[in-house]
């Protein structure tokens, strides 16, 4: 058997069967010795632990995923220009990614002068693409510009990215959780899930940052899970090759060359930097994703044999991460191309700001250096925005839905009652987000006893999506919304999938099994009734947030109702309202 046939046998052994992928048990037991067992003289149980999702195409996944991607396209893309004109921070986001379009930096058409932001451009280019395609319009400054590819209503225009980046988002959690849990149809329930969700089903159709930092953040993890599967493919052939890792140096590590470069890990560095283009609050992940890149290489060294991992893992691959670092900044300064390649931007020339102290018009290093003191000045802004809202929330809120935002209202009629009312309200679907902190814990318990390393992945990037917040909360009451916890939301729901999973696979033997699949030795009728439980359970749970999504899909897309239906929907003795 060939190199390539094998290490390909090797990924579907772990696909089809009760492989851990080198996931549930790859950090425990001492580490294999090469030359005894299985195909290639590599031992069975290290071919379990290096075996990823098979990688040749699946169609019946592909299908099963359209399907799902077809739900949330329909969901955020009907009615897209409903309701009309701009609502809620519409208003700033909707001008200011015009004024990129129109003059590569935020502009206050008012005073005919640059805008003082204080948000990355990256997110509003992305929300200025669709107004360049479908064009804008803006009465209050006489504004009205056609679309380049087709005129719509000029809502759609400002809307239509945020509508295109959820319904990516959810492409991408689908083949995410499929190659998590080894599983399409929980792949699948995931991609559902978050289409179903109200919460970004909402910012999925209005023009605000957050879609498209969520979006980023879930690439960046995707591309650092496709990293993970592709080092064990590379280590798994060299195995078959005759590698032996216990040999020191070079000679105990797969070849080289630019074709075995971490590509996927620099995409995420890439990707990491596009969202801290959106919103700094991307930063948060850094740490966390960085420790998930040093981990998994750690594993696959423990899982193949090596006689040192954590020693060859920190000094192969910290030099990669740097680079991934350096390219976030650089991926994260070239969005500010537009400021930085023309004069007009706020702080851009120290000649127009003469009181503004640190400013220089010294060519390039000016450009970078009054950059820097622009980021001091919008770091000084969100570190002091403490002005009460009324929408303003807690972190502990926001999982329990304590106090979601109002993005749009009107008691106008055309509900055939005598009162009527519209709303657009900033809200998860209850069901599923009242399953978040239950998840959380049994992700936990369950993946410490399976020792498994998909919830540790997923909790850790849950908690950089929330734990950050809290401190801010505690340590000066910063003003906060719940639209804070976007980027967290596709973690929680692999958390919910994850319990799903496990509900799904037995119990016995656990440890080695991914979530939704039965072990190697299983009985097969045990087996078999676990696993139809299991499914009636999972697909109740998931019909049942079908239905709680539908009961509140009025309040989510401004849809006109009697008064007293829309008043049923508020629930929580009116703190929802």
């Amino acid at each position: 058997m060939t190199s390539a046939s094998t290490a390909q046998s090797a990924g579907r052994t772990g696909s089809e069967h009760a492989g851990s992928g080198g996931g549930a048990t790859e950090e425990s037991g001492a580490p294999p010795t090469p030359g005894g067992g299985g195909g290639g003289g590599v031992p069975a149980i290290v071919r379990r632990r290096l075996a990823t999702v098979d990688a040749r195409l699946d169609i019946n996944s592909w299908l099963a995923t359209a399907v799902v991607v077809a739900i949330a396209a329909i969901l955020r893309l009907v009615d897209l220009s409903n309701p009309k004109g701009k609502i809620f921070d519409e208003i700033y986001y909707a001008r200011d990614s015009w004024a990129l379009i129109d003059k590569a930096v935020e502009w206050n058409y008012k005073d005919n002068g640059p805008s003082y932001v204080v948000h990355p451009p990256l997110g509003k280019w992305l929300i200025g693409l669709g107004e360049w395609a479908f064009g804008y319009s803006d009465a209050e400054h006489n504004i009205s510009v056609p679309g380049h590819l087709m005129t719509t209503a000029p809502e759609f225009g400002w809307r239509f990215s945020a509508a295109l980046a959820g319904i990516v988002s959810v492409l991408l959690l689908v083949r995410i959780g499929r190659r998590l849990f080894r599983s399409t149809t929980l792949g699948c329930a995931a991609g559902l899930l978050l289409a179903l969700d109200g919460f970004h089903l909402v910012l999925s159709r209005i023009a605000l940052l957050d879609i498209f930092l969520l979006l980023f953040v879930l690439a960046a993890f995707g591309a650092l899970v496709i990293d993970r599967d592709a080092r064990r493919r590379r280590w798994s052939r060299a195995l078959d090759s005759g590698l032996d890792p216990t040999l020191p140096g070079r000679a105990g590590r797969p070849a080289g060359g630019w074709r075995n470069w971490p590509w996927w890990r620099l995409a995420a560095g890439v990707l990491l930097g596009c969202a801290c283009a959106v919103k700094w609050s991307a930063l948060y992940f850094l740490p966390a994703f960085a420790l998930l890149a040093l981990l998994w290489e750690v594993g696959v060294r423990r899982s193949a044999g090596v006689r040192r991992p954590w020693r060859d893992a920190l000094l192969d691959e910290l030099p990669w991460l740097a680079l991934a670092g350096v390219l976030m900044v650089v991926t994260y300064v070239a969005t500010w191309s537009g400021w930085l390649l023309t004069d007009d931007g706020y702080y851009r020339l120290a000649a127009r700001y003469p009181s503004v102290p640190g400013l220089s018009d010294t060519p390039f290093v000016g450009a970078l250096n009054n950059l820097w003191e622009y980021h001091k000045a919008a770091y000084g802004f969100h570190k002091q925005l403490d002005d009460p809202h009324k929408y303003q929330s807690w972190p502990w809120q926001w999982l329990l839905l304590g106090r979601p935002v109002a993005i749009h209202w009107s008691s106008d009629g055309g509900c055939g009652a005598a009162s009527c009312a519209s709303e657009i309200l900033l809200l998860g679907t209850p069901l599923l987000w009242w399953s978040f902190l239950p998840a959380l814990a049994g992700a936990a318990w369950i993946g410490i006893a399976r020792r498994d390393w998909r919830a540790g992945a997923i909790l850790l990037c849950v908690a950089a999506g929330l734990l950050p917040w809290f401190w801010f909360a505690l340590d000066g009451g910063r003003t906060m919304f719940s639209f804070y916890a976007a980027p967290a939301v596709p973690f929680l729901v692999l958390a919910v999938v994850y319990v799903l999973g496990a509900i799904v696979s037995p119990a016995d033997g656990g440890a080695r099994a991914p979530a939704g699949e039965a072990p190697a030795g299983t009985d097969d009728e045990a087996a078999a009734e676990r696993r139809l439980v299991g499914g009636v359970v999972v697909g109740a749970y998931v019909l049942l947030v079908t239905l709680c999504f539908a009961y509140f899909y009025p309040i989510f897309v401004a849809r006109v109702l009697p008064y007293a239906e829309w008043s049923a929907r508020i629930w929580l003795d009116g703190r929802w309202t």
